[in-house]
């Protein structure tokens, strides 16, 4: 019994580990896309040396993937784009109230010791059973929790004149603590339908296995 109580707690385990978790985000686009492009090679902005951080180099390997899967090259001594990109996460604690329930103690003053008495209500004795008191007290717990609101902007811009070609929004909000665990999605949802309707907001819901998070 037991051998079998275990293996059922390892299944479910197994089974709870592997569901997808969804990572829903609003994305914003606007775009002057030409119908025709020649020319697809691009490059990232440098960024100043105190923001070239290994996390930027870390979500710029992601663009360079979505990019080169629409068929971009990357080519940093003459690109006809230009790309820029910039993301922050703020963290919003939030005090949540969840309603509870003290425990009922038989043996209290109020009931007796050993079990309930009858006490007087008006004009007669109240059975304990019909008392709209009878039962567990009602009370709150206040605790904090914490939304994780991030916001990604990616712009394309020709590197000639820097007309902007694309620029994207992309804003998610979580519990998920960590940022590079929820990024790769971040990304793909900017380039989701690349490149997407010109001055429209969309849901974007993308699947999220569990060995692309952390924590």
């Amino acid at each position: 019994m037991k051998r079998t109580m275990i293996a059922a707690a390892a299944s479910l385990s197994l089974l709870l580990g592997g569901c997808a978790t969804t990572i829903r985000s609003d994305v914003t686009t606007f775009h002057q896309w030409p119908a025709q492009l020649a020319e697809k090679s691009y490059a990232f902005d440098a960024p100043p040396p105190q923001d070239n951080t290994l996390e930027l180099q870390s979500y710029q390997n992601l663009v360079r993937g979505q990019m080169n899967r629409l068929g971009f090259h990357e080519a940093p001594q003459s690109p006809a784009l230009k790309v820029a990109l910039r993301f922050v996460t703020v963290d919003v604690p939030t005090q949540v109230v969840y309603p509870s329930y003290a425990p009922f103690y038989p043996y209290s003053p109020r009931f007796g010791y050993g079990g309930f008495r009858r006490r007087y209500w008006g004009g007669g004795w109240y059975n304990p059973f019909y008392d709209p008191f009878w039962g567990p007290v009602p009370a709150y717990d206040v605790q904090e929790e914490h939304r994780y609101h991030r916001q990604l902007q990616i712009a394309i811009r020709n590197a000639g004149d820097g007309k902007h070609l694309f620029d994207v929004t992309v804003r998610n909000v979580s519990k998920q603590m960590s940022t590079p665990a929820v990024m790769p999605a971040l990304v793909q949802s900017a380039f989701e339908g690349f490149p997407g309707p010109n001055g429209g907001s969309r849901l974007i819901e993308l699947k999220q296995q569990p060995n692309n998070q952390r924590g």
